[in-house]
C-alpha cells in the first residue's frame, strides 16, 4: 500500500494543509499549518503543490517509515535528519526507498518542523481539508505510533534540485511584531496603549496552536465592569481577558470571543509566533488606526 507509517509520533504531530477557511459562521476555525511559509516551502521542494498536506511536529520531531519510493523534505524548525540511521540534509529533498525509515529529531531552535512527502498526505478530509484542528476536533486525530497515512500520486514534476534558500531566520530569543491597533483599542486606558509600544511579554508554557498566552504587564480596560458581546475573532488577534495578560490567537483560534481585541498581527508575525518557544520575549510595534478625513 502507498502510505507512510508512524513509528514514533513525538510530543504532538498533526496533519496540516491549507486549512478550512470560510466556515467561521459555523464556529469552525481555519486551522492549517501554523508556520505557513515553512510548510509551503517544504511542499515546493518536495515537488508538491504548495497546499499539499504534510506533517507538523512539535519540539520532539517524529519517525516514519515509507512504504513506497518517495521524496521527503524536512523543513521549518531546524533539526537533525537521518534515513536508516545515516545523516541527511535538513531543508532539501531526500530520496526514501520503500521500507526506509526517516527520523526528524528534536528541534534545535523554534518549535514546529514540517515533513513533506512527494504526492502529499491524504488522511480522511473534513470540510474539504486534511488538517487536524485541536479546538474543534475536526480532521484526523493527532498521529499516534502505528498509524498509517495514505500518500497521493507522485507529482508530475520532480522535486526542486535545491535546498532551503537561506539560513533559517526564524525565532530568536526576542520577536518584534507589527501590531495593527484596534478594533477595540478605545476600550483600554492610554497607559495600556503606551505599554504596547514599550513593554515586553514572555510566551507562557500554556501555549499551543490555539494561541500564545503572554506573561507580563497587564493591559487595563477603561471600565473593568463593561461587557462586550461576542464578536468575530481572526488569526493574529491580540485578545485581552480580565487578567489583563493578552492572548495571541493562532491557527486553531476560536471564531468568536467576548473579550476586547486591542490589535491584530499579520501573517509574518503569525509564522514567527508558531516557532516561539516558552520563554521567548515578545515586543509589539503598534501601527496606529488609520484616520478617515471624510473624503471619498
Amino acid at each position: 500500500m502507498s502510505h507512510i507509517e508512524i513509528l514514533d509520533a513525538g510530543a504532538l504531530t498533526t496533519c496540516q494543509d491549507g486549512g478550512r477557511p470560510g466556515w467561521a459562521h459555523l464556529a469552525v476555525p481555519p486551522s492549517g499549518a501554523a508556520d505557513r511559509p515553512s510548510w509551503r516551502l517544504a511542499n515546493q521542494l518536495s515537488g508538491n503543490a504548495t497546499a499539499a498536506c504534510a506533517l507538523e511536529t512539535t519540539l520532539t520531531g517524529c519517525t516514519v517509515r515509507a512504504h513506497r519510493n518517495v521524496t521527503a523534505v524536512v523543513g521549518g524548525a531546524p533539526c537533525p535528519v537521518t534515513v536508516d540511521g545515516h545523516p541527511e540534509a535538513w531543508g532539501q529533498p531526500v530520496k526514501l526507498p520503500a521500507g526506509s525509515v526517516l527520523e526528524a529529531g528534536a528541534a534545535e531552535v523554534g518549535v514546529r518542523s514540517y515533513l513533506a512527502f512527494s504526492g502529499g498526505l491524504h488522511p480522511k478530509a473534513s470540510l474539504g481539508s486534511h488538517s487536524t484542528c485541536l479546538l474543534s476536533g475536526l480532521g484526523p486525530a493527532p498521529v499516534r505510533d502505528g498509524d498509517t497515512i495514505p500518500l497521493g500520486p507522485s507529482p508530475a514534476h520532480p522535486p526542486l534540485p535545491t535546498q532551503w534558500p537561506a539560513p533559517w531566520a526564524g525565532v530568536t530569543d526576542e520577536i518584534v511584531m507589527k501590531l495593527h491597533l484596534g478594533p477595540r483599542l478605545d476600550w483600554f486606558t492610554p497607559e495600556a496603549a503606551n505599554d504596547l509600544a514599550k513593554e515586553v511579554w514572555t510566551v507562557s508554557e500554556h501555549s499551543n496552536r490555539i494561541g500564545l498566552r503572554l506573561a507580563g504587564p497587564e493591559l487595563r480596560p477603561r471600565d473593568p465592569g463593561r461587557e462586550l458581546p461576542s464578536e468575530g475573532i481572526v488569526a493574529g488577534a491580540l485578545q485581552v481577558p480580565p487578567s489583563g495578560r493578552p492572548i495571541l490567537f493562532g491557527a486553531d483560534h476560536p471564531t468568536t470571543g467576548g473579550y476586547p481585541v486591542i490589535g491584530v498581527v499579520g501573517p509574518a508575525a503569525l509564522a514567527a509566533a508558531a516557532q516561539a518557544r516558552p520563554g521567548t520575549r515578545i515586543r509589539f510595534a503598534p501601527i496606529p488606526v488609520p484616520q478617515w478625513d471624510g473624503r471619498p
